[in-house]
Parts: structure tokens; C-alpha cells; sequence
């Protein structure tokens, strides 16, 4: 089943749906807060968890803005929309409806978004070292074979696992790519890393702590933060975006 929607606020222990693909409800989140005083975004922002050093949630923007020094790392998911960046003065990229995108704190940048843009977004903003720049997620990226879940935690034959890690900063532990597997369950086990998922094929059963299963399908975005219990079952070919962070606040 689909988890129902429930009121909440910004929350660190549990699975929290930051995305409806089909535009069903979502928990309450705290939307126009921002992320301080530098987020050109906070009135288009909705909060929907967060920790020291980390946020997610969804943004909805139109306009333009130029950042002389982006304050944060974040991976903007377009969900509806596009968004034009330009860096440094270079050529703009523009990201459509289901790709993404990592600003790396730093950068100069301008963004334009055309009427009717959201995007789902992770943001580090604990202060860290970064290299300025805009990194794209693309959906059809070229994968690479990894490591499935490790044999003690699964239910059933282990999957055959790819992925392309297209953004690292080290300083605070955070990654953002892309990342597809075979069919497979596991155990629910406290989630390793704090990690946002947009789905991009397929559907997954996230079932949490208190036994709610929330299905995550193509074009739905969630978040699992560190130490969150999560059981995975998965009975089709999943895609996903995702953006982990093994060290926030």
C-alpha cells in the first residue's frame, strides 16, 4: 500500500516523501522558510527535513537570480519545468523535467526558471570546502557495475547493481549520481547514510520503523535519513537518482 499522508514537521528518524509524481498530498512540511538568510529560494522553499548541516524538501520558482557565491551545496531534481544555469560567465545548460543538477558551494552563478519550475532538492550547509561548479544528473547517464547489499541483509538472490557517482565532495562526505539494480528484497536495517532517491524506472516498497510501506514510483522523491530504519522490496528493474551524505551536521 501507499502510505498516507500525516501532518509533520521538518523530522530526522523516519522516511519522509518529498515528491508525489501523480500530485497526491504530502506531509506538512514548513514551506517559506529557506535555508538562512543567503537562500535566494526561501520564499518558494518547502522544508520538508532537516538536520544540522542538511535540508530537503521541493522548491517552486520562476524568475531569474545571480549568486555571486553559492552558500550551499545543493542537487536541484527538476520535477516540473526547466532550469537554465550559467556559471562563471560560461555558456548556460539548461535541465529539463526529470534530470538534475549539483551547484557545489561557491559557485557564481546565474539561474533562470521558466513559469511553473519546482525541483526537489538536498542541500549540505554546513560550511565545507567544495570546488565551485555545476554538475549535471542525467537519466541516461552510462552505468558501471557495483556492489550489491551485502548477503547478510538480503531476502533472496543477490541483484546485478550499477551506478555512476557524477558528484563528490569530500570535505563533507556527499555524493550525488545515478544508480539502477535488479530486483531484489532486503531486511530492514538503520539506512547508512542520509539519502534523498528520485525514482527514475520502476517502483520500491520503503517500509519504515513503524511498519508503514511507502511505494515509491517513477517520478516520486524520498528521503531516508541516517539511521532510519528501511526494509527494501523491489520486484521490477529501479532507477534512481540519489544524493547521500554519510556525515551531515
Amino acid at each position: 500500500m501507499t502510505a498516507s499522508p500525516k501532518t509533520a514537521s521538518p523530522k530526522t528518524s523516519s522516511i519522509v516523501m518529498l515528491n508525489r509524481a501523480s500530485g497526491a498530498a504530502l506531509p506538512a512540511s514548513t514551506p517559506g522558510t529557506g535555508l538562512g538568510a543567503a537562500d535566494l529560494f526561501a520564499s518558494g522553499r518547502d522544508v520538508a527535513w532537516s538536520i544540522p548541516g542538511a535540508a530537503a524538501g521541493r522548491v517552486a520558482f520562476a524568475g531569474t537570480v545571480e549568486i555571486e557565491a553559492f552558500p550551499y551545496t545543493e542537487t536541484m531534481i527538476v520535477l516540473a519545468g526547466a532550469l537554465t544555469l550559467s556559471a562563471d560567465g560560461a555558456a548556460g545548460v539548461t535541465v529539463s523535467a526529470g534530470n538534475g543538477v549539483v551547484v557545489a558551494r561557491g559557485t557564481r552563478l546565474r539561474i533562470g526558471a521558466a513559469p511553473g519550475t519546482r525541483w526537489a532538492f538536498y542541500a549540505g550547509t554546513a560550511a565545507a570546502a567544495s570546488v565551485p561548479g555545476v554538475t549535471l544528473l542525467a537519466a541516461d547517464s552510462a552505468l558501471s557495475p557495483s556492489d550489491a547489499p551485502p548477503a547478510q541483509v538480503l531476502i533472496g538472490p543477490a541483484p546485478q547493481c550499477r551506478s555512476f557517482n557524477a558528484f563528490t565532495e569530500e570535505a563533507s562526505e556527499l555524493r550525488a549520481g545515478v544508480w539502477d539494480s535488479t530486483p531484489y528484497a532486503r531486511i530492514s536495517r538503520p539506512h547508512k547514510v542520509s539519502e534523498l532517491m528520485h525514482i527514475l524506472a520502476g517502483s520500491v516498497d520503503l517500509t519504515g520503523e513503524d511498519g508503514t510501506v511507502h511505494t515509491v514510483s517513477e517520478g516520486d522523491t524520498v528521503l531516508v535519513p541516517q539511521g532510519a530504519p528501511c526494509a527494501w522490496d523491489s520486484r521490477v528493474h529501479v532507477a534512481k537518482f540519489y544524493v547521500v551524505q554519510e556525515a551531515a551536521g
